[in-house]
């Protein structure tokens, strides 16, 4: 059900998806970096392209929205309900998700859609401490592509961070003027 409605989002907005084959089972069980995210809009195509592809996806949300009145929506989509004032550790509750389940990790490392400086290294760390892959999920507002730029083992966290910044440095968000393409 899931992939149909994504089938339609996408086709209703134009936008197609691109990943090479040999990605999409490579990018099984990894941390998803989904950026650049400047606009609301992001989550909705993110989540699409990972339905697309067929492949489970969690992504950490305030545990607000995981409550009752939501009928179990967010949940359904994906959500891990955090309460951030309790759980302040969230690399290390990530890294246990990831080492008992088998699904991708969304992480916006932006960590907000407004501007930033850098993004926040936690995905680097959660993906190093469970020993799992890091795939890179991308939207290109001026194509209208939702896709995997690469998967990578994480080595160092500056070369890491530098192979990620030169492969996202072609990427137009939805809102340029929010997104920094230096990361780090």
């Amino acid at each position: 059900m899931k992939y149909h409605i994504a089938k339609l989002v996408f086709l209703l907005a134009g936008w197609k998806s691109e990943v090479a084959p040999e990605l999409i089972e490579r990018a099984k069980n990894t941390v998803t970096v989904a950026a650049p995210h400047t606009s609301n809009q992001d989550f909705i195509f993110s989540l699409g392209l990972f339905w697309l592809m067929r492949s489970p996806l969690k992504f950490l949300i305030k545990d607000s929205y995981t409550k009752w009145y939501f009928f179990g929506f967010f949940t359904w989509l994906g959500g891990i309900g955090v309460n951030r004032s309790q759980r302040k550790d969230l690399v290390s509750y990530s890294v246990e998700l990831l080492k008992t389940t088998n699904y991708n990790l969304m992480i916006a490392p932006e960590g907000t859609r407004n501007k930033v400086d850098k993004w926040k290294t936690g995905f680097y760390h959660i993906a190093k401490d469970a020993g799992v892959d890091i795939s890179l999920g991308y939207l290109d507002y001026s194509l209208k592509r939702a896709g995997l730029l690469a998967v990578l083992n994480p080595d160092d966290l500056e070369s890491t961070l530098s192979k990620i910044e030169d492969l996202y440095a072609p990427i137009q968000a939805k809102n340029p003027e929010n997104y920094n393409i230096k990361i780090y």
